[in-house]
């Protein structure tokens, strides 16, 4: 039995560290973890949950993911529809 490859990611301003699987979204780890983020739509429309990544990677199983090509380049990415590609460090995070 296959098993996932885990990842940590850590939002220094909140404090917080938490691991994703590679097969949740970063939206779906956060709230196992008892992170609660800003979000509503959770399939990348609305951009409650926009984020910056300051270190890493994220790949979205989704088409368009709701994101500019200038924000995609400055970093931004939705946590609702992102999957880890490796240890991410969020800053500008929707955390309640």
């Amino acid at each position: 039995m296959k098993t996932d490859k885990r990842f940590t990611v850590r939002l220094p301003d909140a404090g917080v560290t938490f691991q994703v699987p590679e097969s949740t979204t970063v939206l779906a780890a956060a709230r196992d973890a008892g992170v609660s983020m800003l979000s509503s739509c959770r399939n990348g429309t609305c951009r409650a949950c926009i984020a910056r990544l300051a270190e890493g990677r994220v790949i979205y199983r989704i088409e368009w993911p709701g994101l500019s090509a200038e924000e995609k380049a400055d970093g931004y990415f939705l946590p609702c529809v992102a999957y880890p590609a490796s240890d991410l460090v969020v800053s500008a995070f929707g955390v309640n």
